[in-house]
């Protein structure tokens, strides 16, 4: 599992800026040689009320990024579970299973962008056993 833990990332000035006085600081969650080649497909804003989880599915040709901007949540991705916190990142692969759940009181909220390879992301429900 790909997470990147915002915490552990230093800001640093932004490309436009002057690095000895800085208007804007970022830090940097995503390259492109960490996305698929394809196209951007979605991003949406997401809200994952307390105590809920997502239905688990995959997608037949995209890569999702999910991150966390408000809460706690435990993410599966093929079986591999991993705690979220605010600042967090997760990449899911193309075709993996995966789904989130919410074990707090508060409600969690995340970004979600899709690259799809050009089949237009299809979303396959996993049904449970």
């Amino acid at each position: 599992m790909h997470i990147i833990r915002g915490n552990d990332i230093d800001y640093i000035p932004a490309s436009h800026e002057r690095p000895d006085a800085p208007g804007v600081l970022k830090k940097v969650l995503v390259q492109a040689a960490d996305l698929i080649e394809g196209r951007v497909q979605m991003i949406n804003w997401a809200l994952l009320p307390a105590g809920r989880s997502f239905q688990a599915h995959y997608h037949e040709d995209m890569q999702e990024i999910f991150i966390l901007v408000q809460g706690s949540t435990c993410i599966d991705i093929e079986g591999e579970s991993a705690v979220m916190n605010t600042g967090d990142a997760v990449f899911v692969p193309v075709a993996a299973v995966h789904t989130m759940h919410n074990p707090g009181d508060k409600d969690a909220a995340y970004i979600a962008i899709g690259i799809t390879q050009g089949r237009g992301g299809k979303t396959v429900v996993v049904e449970e056993a």
